[in-house]
């Protein structure tokens, strides 16, 4: 289990910087930085994930939502208490640092479920950009 050695948070830019030890044989660190958005749709409690598969909850407009406070929990996890009133998620090291190995990938399927539930964000059209063709380099005229 990957124990973090440093987190911090940056409540201007709204994001959460954690130190993980680099498990490789030449050492240092891997830091993620996690969007408090991104930490709050991700969120492993109930009101979240529901209490059975097929009952997650999407969560929508948490773009402004910062945290407020980290309580740790143990020696294996935090407490993040956003200022939206949420609180119930434990975020274990575990968890965190697969949501940081993962977070492109994560953040895409958030951006996609909320496509197909027709709400918007603005991520969404960018992740359109991305996946449209793009133009011709050359110009092509017809006479």
């Amino acid at each position: 289990m990957p124990i973090p050695t440093h987190i911090k948070l940056h409540k201007r830019s709204k994001k959460l910087e954690i130190h993980f030890p680099c498990e490789s044989a030449k050492g240092g660190e891997e830091i993620f930085e996690l969007s408090c958005e991104f930490l709050r749709v991700y969120s492993q409690s109930a009101e979240v994930t529901g209490h059975a598969p097929g009952q997650e909850v999407l969560q929508l407009d948490k773009q402004n939502v910062n945290i407020a406070e980290i309580t740790p929990v143990g020696n294996y996890a935090i407490t993040l208490h956003f200022d939206d009133g949420h609180d119930t998620g434990i975020y274990t090291w575990d968890r965190l640092y697969d949501l940081g190995k993962h977070q492109a990938d994560y953040w895409t399927d958030y951006l996609r479920r909320l496509m197909r539930a027709k709400h918007s964000h603005p991520d969404l059209e960018k992740l359109k950009a991305k996946h449209q063709s793009p133009p011709s380099p050359v110009d092509i005229t017809n006479t």
